[in-house]
């Protein structure tokens, strides 16, 4: 029997080249799809590859009439409507930890260039300028890093800080007070979090409970200075508070990788001064890219030959 693929977005030639190498899988790549067009093609496969910019609605997903395994490649899936594939008998599965390294070390080249204005100052010299006493950062060392979400990614995070000499604290409801103590990290309440922070990062995926996590309330609770940098997901932020804190000054600079639309067209952070923008590239380096296809694929081939079910989100594959 020869498995279908369909992969919808762009995906690491090694995953391709391993997709290859399978005697008994075939993978067509067609990206960029319209909806209609990937109502049409779904029917014809067993599984379907995406990353981050094709929707896998409850439409598509029931008109996957062979459709067995939905694979992001990568950690968010908040472009998967789960609850559809689940009723479909549908698996979900992801790849949590192939991008990790990355997206914690693009946080930390964040951290770091908003605290030294590095991006500002680049500019002025480039210009023709000699502006040193302008650019007067601050030093990560002894200060407060306040880490709201504490999986993988933040724990990473949280032992780079460490080596800075940062005192890390994190919010995360779920993760035992075990966990954080052999970390070295103090857990608090959300609120305590954001009154003791320095800096905060968010390493969170979006729910009902943490959707627009940072808002007016929120950034009220802060201390005034504070940096945010966001390398999780756009729809963490409200966008317009978060500007207005800007503008302010009550936030002092914000390093983001990720917006609420991406490209983030008409974004009110867009060109503010203090605001450090990268075009989502959390995952964008060469190792990332080679493990997240190489392991995308590797656990849609097991899943589909009933031989293993590994990152299965949704309760389905044994």
């Amino acid at each position: 029997m020869t498995y279908k693929i369909l992969i919808a977005d762009k995906l690491g030639n090694a995953g391709l080249e391993r997709l290859s190498q399978m005697s008994d899988v075939a993978y067509d790549l067609r990206t960029g799809l319209s909806k209609e067009a990937l109502l049409e093609a779904i029917a014809d496969y067993d599984a379907v590859i995406v990353r981050s910019d094709t929707f896998i609605d409850a439409d598509v997903i029931a008109a996957g009439k062979r459709l067995k395994v939905i694979g992001r490649a990568g950690i968010g899936v908040d472009n998967i409507d789960v609850p559809a594939a689940t009723a479909h008998g549908v698996m979900v599965m992801n790849t949590p930890h192939s991008n990790s390294v990355a997206t914690a070390e693009q946080t930390f080249t964040l951290l770091l260039a908003t605290s030294r204005r590095t991006v500002p100052a680049h500019n002025s010299l480039a210009a023709g300028q000699w502006e040193r006493s302008r650019f007067v950062g601050t030093e990560l060392y002894g200060k407060t890093l306040g880490i709201i979400g504490f999986g993988y990614i933040g724990r990473l995070v949280a032992r780079r800080a460490q080596a800075f000499g940062m005192n890390v604290v994190a919010y995360d409801p779920y993760v035992p007070t075990e966990t954080a103590i052999e970390l070295e990290v103090e857990l608090l309440p959300l609120d305590e979090l954001l009154a003791a922070s320095d800096l905060i990062t968010l390493h969170a995926i979006v729910t009902p409970e943490t959707k627009g996590i940072i808002n007016a309330a929120t950034i009220a609770q802060m201390k005034d200075g504070v940096i945010i940098v966001n390398v999780a997901r756009g729809k963490l932020i409200d966008e317009q508070a978060l500007a207005e804190a800007l503008q302010s000054g009550k936030v002092a600079a914000a390093g983001l990788d990720v917006y609420q639309e991406e490209p983030p067209a008409g974004s009110p952070l867009i060109g503010l001064p203090n605001v450090i923008h990268t075009p989502h590239l959390g995952a964008s380096t060469q190792e990332a890219q080679k493990n997240v296809g190489i392991e995308i694929v590797e656990q849609i081939a097991e899943a589909l030959r009933g031989v293993a079910y590994r990152n299965v989100l949704n309760p389905l594959g044994g």
